[in-house]
């Protein structure tokens, strides 16, 4: 996926590109678990779109749940999508720093053998 570190790091342009590509995977993984989140909470708990919305995006931006899960079924949901929120959270982090970490470890490989 990425150079070898014997081959020239990528010019800036194919690197922003790069940037670019892993921004929009993140964002669609971001959009697909919101939209999930949202299919459970109306689902479950019976909330409106907006309310579904409000709560599937605090618990996916870390904040935690606005409304009280009061069904057995919406307390398990929004027990195994806290999970699954927390896990998206990695993920996404991983995929955006990724592309910086590999180029800066690679500049200093590169550095090392050239």
């Amino acid at each position: 996926m990425y150079e070898h570190r014997t081959h020239q790091p990528l010019s800036r342009r194919a690197f922003a590109w790069r940037l670019v590509r892993h921004g929009a995977f993140a964002a669609a993984l971001v959009a697909g678990s919101l939209g999930l989140g949202m299919l459970g909470y109306s689902h479950f708990e019976h909330l409106s779109w907006l309310d579904a919305f409000l709560d599937a995006a605090m618990l996916l931006g870390g904040m935690g749940p606005v409304h009280i899960p009061v069904t057995e079924a919406g307390k398990l949901f929004a027990g195994f999508y806290a999970l699954f929120s927390g896990m998206v959270f990695l993920v996404v982090a991983g995929v955006m720093l990724s592309p910086v970490v590999h180029r800066v470890m690679h500049h200093f490989h590169w550095a090392e053998d050239h």
